[in-house]
């Protein structure tokens, strides 16, 4: 099982919107078959790992990282090319959480003799398709943010400049989680401020890297439909609250897809709303990179699944943006919760990975 992990980590960067999932088919102790899942509407894990399996396959042991599916999509069934294959025992990570597979799969597995065992590495299975798992249970994607920071927990000087806090390593390392994302979303202040491109670029990495879809909330429309965000190869989404067709037609020529969405109590963008329409977009994983403003509405709201936080060895002063606008408080007890759930180096500076302890 652990092998057949391995393999499906080699779908990180290509699967969306489906899970990564990996196959290896063993029979008297020697592995005979191995796969994983590369790209949707491609062969799934099981098939290839059965094809190259080959004969041997029949009275052989399939060690999956999630349920075989059961039904027909793109490809057919796995649990019905596992049977036929003649295999005789499979081992599953874990259920797949797809109402349209959930236990039926095993079911099928089980009403054909096939001996089914499940829970291996189950919690290793659940973290490489959390956004999957999350999207299929809640109707929500992932949403994980990203701030790079100073020593005194500044973003950026008071004239906007922030090229660069951390070293290139972070920066390398924050396009790692790029590209594992499904997409990346900012709003109106970082593109104005920053014109960013919005995709994942790594140097060190031979397989083919499938762009996140880049997700911009600009609630009145404003922004220059020139910017490098709405130009590069890509789907992007545009979430406003502007209804004026004239104003979404230049965005459209772009072939971007224009969604007017519903408000907030205070006029502003309703995030909750914007989130459940990523998940409807079948976006399993949403990877923010935005200012203060859009932070601290996250934070408060309660909807950041995890923060990573790059701390850097520069101190940036008491007149430099923090991390978070948030309402004048009266007590400590006030502030919004963090716990540490990991910290390492990373080049020259810190990676902090917090989840919100949410009451």
């Amino acid at each position: 099982m652990s092998r057949a992990l391995q393999l499906a980590k080699r779908g990180l960067y290509t699967t969306d919107p489906n899970p990564r999932v990996g196959c290896v088919v063993v029979k008297n102790e020697k592995l005979v078959g191995e796969g994983w899942h590369q790209r949707a509407g491609q062969h799934h894990a099981e098939v290839i790992a059965i094809q190259e399996a080959g004969s041997s396959a029949e009275g052989a042991t399939a060690y999956v990282t999630l349920e075989p599916c059961s039904h027909f999509g793109k490809t057919p069934p796995c649990a019905q090319a596992l049977v036929k294959a003649g295999v005789n025992r499979v081992v599953i990570a874990m259920q797949d959480p797809n109402p349209l597979v959930s236990g039926s799969g095993i079911a099928q597995l089980g009403e054909a003799d096939v001996l089914v065992s499940t829970g291996l590495h189950e919690q290793e299975a659940e973290l490489l398709n959390k956004g999957f798992c999350k999207r299929m249970r809640s109707g929500l994607p992932w949403i994980m943010s990203k701030l790079a920071v100073s020593i005194d927990g500044r973003t950026s000087l008071l004239n906007g400049d922030s090229k660069w806090i951390t070293g290139s390593a972070a920066r390398q390392d924050v396009h790692s989680l790029r590209a594992g994302s499904s997409a990346l979303m900012s709003a109106t202040g970082t593109v104005l401020a920053d014109n960013p491109q919005l995709t994942a670029r790594l140097d060190n990495v031979s397989t083919e890297i499938i762009q996140p879809i880049r997700v911009i909330l600009d609630s009145s429309l404003n922004l220059d439909p020139d910017r490098k965000v709405f130009n590069l190869p890509g789907r992007v989404i545009l979430f406003t609250l502007n209804t004026d067709l004239a104003k979404h037609q230049p965005f459209i020529d772009r072939k971007i897809t224009v969604c007017v969405t519903q408000s907030d109590e205070k006029g502003r963008v309703d995030l909750s709303a914007v989130f459940l329409q990523l998940a409807d977009f079948e976006i399993n994983e949403v990877m923010i990179e935005a200012g203060p403003t859009l932070n601290g509405r996250l934070l408060e709201l309660g909807l950041v699944d995890e923060w990573i936080v790059y701390q850097a060895g520069v101190v940036l002063g008491d007149q430099a943006h923090g991390m978070f606008n948030l309402p004048t408080m009266q007590t400590v007890r006030q502030g919004p919760r963090m716990k540490l759930e990991d910290v390492r180096k990373v080049g020259e500076d810190l990676r902090l990975h917090y989840s919100q302890i949410k009451e």
